[in-house]
């Protein structure tokens, strides 16, 4: 059974945004919200040796998100990234970086943002699962 996720279309358009606007390396950041919604998204800083290959997420910023997340913010569930060579699906080399924990993972190629959840043993690169994303059309 597929798992939905709802985000907005802002936050999805803020995602597909950051993307176009670095199409050489791989863009990333964290997903804040719950199980089925996502509520929040922050952009970070590369910090990968290699960012046109791959992606790794900035370490302060990830522990001051989940420092935020304990203080009562919300929580970090999850990350989005970029592939610059536009396939939006998860790569054997975000197979390996995962982790097993349900994180949400988003990822952005040509144009498209197709969602996945790191689990043991998915049925994509033994690692993830495909998650229905639910945009919701904002109103001011």
């Amino acid at each position: 059974m597929v798992m939905d996720v709802a985000i907005s279309s802002d936050l999805l358009q803020r995602i597909v945004a950051a993307a176009a606007a670095d199409p050489a390396v791989e863009v990333c950041g964290l997903l804040f919200g719950e199980a089925g919604a996502i509520v929040a998204v922050e952009a970070c800083r590369n910090v990968a040796g290699d960012p046109a290959r791959r992606f790794e997420i900035d370490p302060a910023a990830l522990i001051a998100a989940y420092r935020r997340g304990r203080s009562g913010g919300p929580a970090v569930i999850g990350c989005y990234h970029s592939h610059p060579t536009g396939i939006a699906a998860p790569s054997a080399r975000d197979a390996g970086d995962a982790a097993a924990d349900g994180g949400l993972w988003l990822i952005v190629g040509g144009g498209a943002v197709t969602a996945w959840r790191a689990v043991a043993n998915g049925p994509v690169h033994g690692r993830f699962e495909p998650v229905r994303l639910v945009v919701a059309t904002d109103r001011g």
